[in-house]
């Protein structure tokens, strides 16, 4: 199986209790289980968001299904993804140099060891 890997960034809003709270929501188990799946049903087969300071970085590699279009509109038809979307920006801003309503920027990469 061939995948492809995307990586973005967010940011966390400045706040101790907010971050606590965050990281908590994505412990290991705690996701919505409508989350994951919808998640897993878009060809992604691995997510990982590691966290520095209130930075955040996400690694998501997906299969030859993955169509980010299909994503985003599969995402706004889904009640529960609106849902938890709405509750993670309670503890997310936006990055300086993001777009209007963009959430996670994608990253450049800008080295490979080969």
């Amino acid at each position: 199986m061939m995948t492809k890997r995307y990586c973005f960034s967010c940011d966390l809003k400045e706040d101790p209790q907010l971050i606590k709270e965050y990281k908590e929501y994505h412990a290991a188990g705690n996701a919505w289980p409508e989350i994951t799946k919808s998640i897993k049903d878009a060809g992604i087969v691995d997510l990982q968001i590691y966290l520095t300071g209130n930075r955040m970085f996400m690694i998501m590699d997906v299969d030859e299904t993955f169509d980010p279009v299909k994503k985003a509109k599969a995402d706004e038809e889904n009640p529960k993804v609106q849902e938890w979307e709405e509750l993670m920006w309670k503890y997310q801003q936006a990055l300086p140099w993001a777009k209007e309503g963009e959430k996670w920027v994608s990253m450049e990469q800008v080295f490979q060891l080969v």
